[in-house]
């Protein structure tokens, strides 16, 4: 029997086997908000990709993920098109924003997964919690793991720093962004 001290994933996570987890796309959503005046906008990212490799030794397992940048989707073309702009993600020169782990590690029932964030060259240190959801087989006899994971940035730590100033020393947009994910992966074989 294994010692659960040692976050070994037969005793902390039952039906969780060691293996590479490919993100399913069409059941995984990377998610964005952001203060803008007197409300929020919300936005995802349609296209992404990536990987958690479990090991034995929930401590040893890694995740990387690729987001192209081009793909934000905030349910408005013309602010879409401003986001993808040099004034934001300068999407044409820095394509993709990437996240790779350093760590994970249990904190109660969930997780912190630390990592790093790279937008427009330039990468920083981020911490999700992360909520684990468990372990399923899919229609097809995969066997799947879901979870959701959250976090804020300061988005002019990534050199996004565009704003219009209003009226009263307030600004149009906000410095803090909430990320949050929904994700579905599939080991695979």
């Amino acid at each position: 029997m294994s010692d659960t001290t040692t976050g070994t994933l037969t005793s902390t996570i039952p039906g969780l086997v060691a293996g590479t987890y490919a993100l399913d796309t069409a059941h995984s959503e990377v998610g964005f908000t952001v203060r803008h005046l007197m409300t929020k906008v919300r936005g995802t990212f349609q296209e992404f990709s990536g990987e958690i490799v479990v090991k034995d030794s929930i401590e040893e397992s890694t995740t990387n993920v690729e987001i192209e940048l081009g793909s934000v989707h905030t349910r408005s073309e013309q602010r879409d098109g401003h986001l993808r702009s040099g004034d934001f993600f300068d999407a044409e020169n820095s394509p993709k924003m990437t996240f790779v782990s350093t760590a994970i590690k249990p904190e109660g029932d969930d997780y912190v997964l630390a990592g790093e964030l790279t937008i427009k060259d330039v990468t920083k240190p981020i911490e999700l919690a992360v909520e684990f959801l468990g372990v399923d087989q899919n229609a097809y006899g995969q066997t799947i793991i879901g979870f959701e994971a959250s976090a804020s940035i300061s988005r002019k730590e990534w050199g996004i720093d565009f704003n219009v100033p209003l009226e009263g020393g307030k600004l149009l947009i906000g410095d803090k962004v909430d990320i949050h994910l929904d994700v579905q992966a599939a080991l695979q074989a």
